[in-house]
């Protein structure tokens, strides 16, 4: 069940995909949250960094640095879009036990996988969410193509 808190946590990975977007990025973001502390947020920033795994996700987690596992075990990972299995997999590794997803009906690769390692699934259905995936899609197809791993011949 997804709260106002949940919502406003939402908010910030929100803002953050905003941001990538008006960096020339592409518009996921994420939060992360421990026990009511935001510890970090993050954006994809693969076109920004020349990155092949520089996730919204990813690079939430990245910038909550080194935490104690307890904490990774205790925190609320917040996230725009549907995770790929890249994301999934370092949200397990973790053992974040819950994933706040803003839409995944742009892409929906993980979830089944998530919730049979026991990560708890939530999703929002936020219309902002949607609109920023689809104008991404519409405007910079060959980007998204990209982004989740369909590259063509030669490249």
């Amino acid at each position: 069940m997804v709260d106002e808190a949940d919502r406003s946590y939402l908010k910030l990975a929100i803002e953050q995909a905003q941001l990538g977007w008006e960096e020339g990025g592409i518009p996921i973001g994420a939060a992360l949250v421990h026990d009511g502390e935001v510890l970090a947020v993050g954006r994809n920033r693969r076109i920004q960094m020349g990155s092949a795994i520089r996730h919204g996700e990813t690079d939430c987690i990245e910038n909550a640095g080194r935490q104690p596992a307890r904490v990774y075990r205790e925190s609320v990972l917040y996230t725009t879009l549907s995770p790929c299995f890249m994301c999934a997999g370092t949200a397990v590794m973790y053992e974040i036990p819950r994933i706040v997803i803003g839409e995944n009906r742009t892409f929906q690769a993980s979830e089944e996988w998530l919730r049979s390692r026991g990560v708890q699934i939530d999703v929002v259905d936020d219309e902002t969410c949607r609109s920023l995936m689809e104008r991404m899609i519409r405007e910079k197809p060959e980007l998204w193509a990209e982004d989740i791993g369909e590259i063509g011949e030669g490249k």
